[in-house]
């Protein structure tokens, strides 16, 4: 399967204004990129690249006074299979962890463990370790939070996402990851692309954000605001929380004028010069 994903963004900025973004797909998508990953700007300004602590791939450039638009338009080669799924994937005691994954147990900005660990444990202790307790975790944030776009917030903690009980598909993952680490299950947060293949048309599309859990050796998906099995997820970066994967961060006063996300399944024709 041939997925095309893309964006086109315009920001609007008062004076020249330091920008990192992270609007590229992440380096592990790079064997399966069909057609160029590029971040396209306009005007055109010097974009240089590094990579951050986590492994994803970042863009530095400063934008000048006004209008700057950023653009993509990939194209990916997916199995086009669901999201995997292994309900035999045992939890790992703490100290048989790989280094790597300890990071992923800690608190952080939106996910605060310290605060909701005696919650967590009421609430899925009985529940047998592993994947079948990560999954009664997705089941209670998914029937917990009503998604709703008009109610958004960029502050909005796991905490107060379970008080306040509605949020957008960032709420829904920092709290299951918060419910996660308090279990000592090893969570961290994703954002990307995800189309409705195989599934509805659910309306104008966006960014989207799920998480990986650490069971049975590697790394798995899980998405508590769909809470199914998905197609054609395309990760653009993950972190500890949102703030680590903030697809483009401006250092000064900027105005969003045009967002636009898209993510669809193509045929082979896409590939073909003009």
């Amino acid at each position: 399967m041939l997925i095309r994903a893309g964006y086109d963004i315009i920001f609007e900025h008062p004076a020249p204004t330091p920008i990192i973004t992270m609007l590229y797909l992440h380096p592990s998508r790079g064997p399966s990129i069909r057609r160029g990953d590029y971040l396209l700007v306009e005007p055109p300004v010097q974009v240089s690249d590094y990579t951050d602590v986590f492994g994803n791939r970042c863009g530095r450039l400063v934008a000048p006074a006004g209008p700057i638009r950023f653009w993509n338009d990939a194209v990916v080669e997916d199995s086009g299979q669901p999201d995997p799924r292994n309900p035999a994937a045992a939890q790992h005691e703490i100290h048989d962890l790989p280094d790597a994954t300890l990071t992923f147990l800690m608190p952080s900005r939106y996910c605060e463990v310290d605060r909701m660990v005696d919650l967590a444990w009421q609430l899925f202790g009985t529940v047998p370790k592993g994947w079948a307790r990560v999954q009664a975790i997705c089941d209670f944030v998914h029937n917990h939070i009503m998604f709703d776009y008009m109610q958004a917030s960029k502050t909005r903690t796991a905490y107060e996402t379970y008080q306040e009980r509605v949020g957008v598909c960032r709420d829904f993952t920092h709290l299951a990851i918060t419910f996660c680490r308090c279990l000592n299950i090893p969570a961290r947060y994703c954002t990307g692309y995800l189309g409705d293949i195989g599934v509805p048309v659910t309306g104008p599309m966006d960014f989207s954000a799920w998480f990986e859990a650490y069971l049975g050796g590697r790394w798995y998906p899980f998405d508590p605001r769909n809470n199914i099995p998905r197609i054609g997820r395309v990760l653009m970066a993950h972190g500890l929380d949102a703030a680590d994967v903030a697809l483009l961060t401006s250092f000064g006063p900027s105005r969003l004028e045009r967002f636009t996300v898209w993510t669809d399944e193509v045929g082979e024709d896409t590939l073909l010069p003009v």
